[in-house]
């Protein structure tokens, strides 16, 4: 059975989010987009519910966390090259994220990342399987 992933997300504004999102080059399922909820398309089978707070807070007895004081999640989404990690994460700072930190590069494995309008962390990935150290 083929499974189809969705991280459900709090955001504080969804029009300024689908602006931030679609700068970055995503796309929305108008299937399953309104003003409580933005299903962001990722892949073919992943995908991100934006969701407004007071919309997600139905979906849980717990409190909301507020992603810009405490990490509640870290997304990793890999990459088909460094150009493509670099280029989105220009992409989320000319939109109005912020690069939580500077790329690592270990070889075989370059990674970098951004942090959106509402704190989530978005981490981006290169894995170069052809450099990757062999297995012991």
């Amino acid at each position: 059975m083929s499974r189809k992933i969705f991280v459900n997300l709090p955001i504080k504004n969804m029009e300024l989010t689908k602006a931030f999102f679609g700068a970055l080059g995503f796309s929305f399922n108008p299937q399953f987009t309104n003003e409580q909820g933005a299903c962001m398309v990722i892949a073919d089978d992943i995908y991100a519910m934006l969701l407004v707070e007071s919309f997600f807070q139905t979906f849980t007895r717990k409190p909301v966390a507020d992603a810009t004081k405490s990490t509640e999640v870290l997304i990793c989404l890999s990459c088909e090259s460094r150009a493509e990690v670099d280029e989105l994460v220009r992409k989320a700072i000319a939109a109005g994220g912020t690069a939580p930190n500077p790329p690592q590069d270990h070889g075989f494995m370059y990674g970098h990342g951004f942090t959106d309008l509402d704190g989530h962390v978005w981490e981006l990935m290169y894995m170069d399987p052809n450099a990757a150290p062999p297995q012991a």
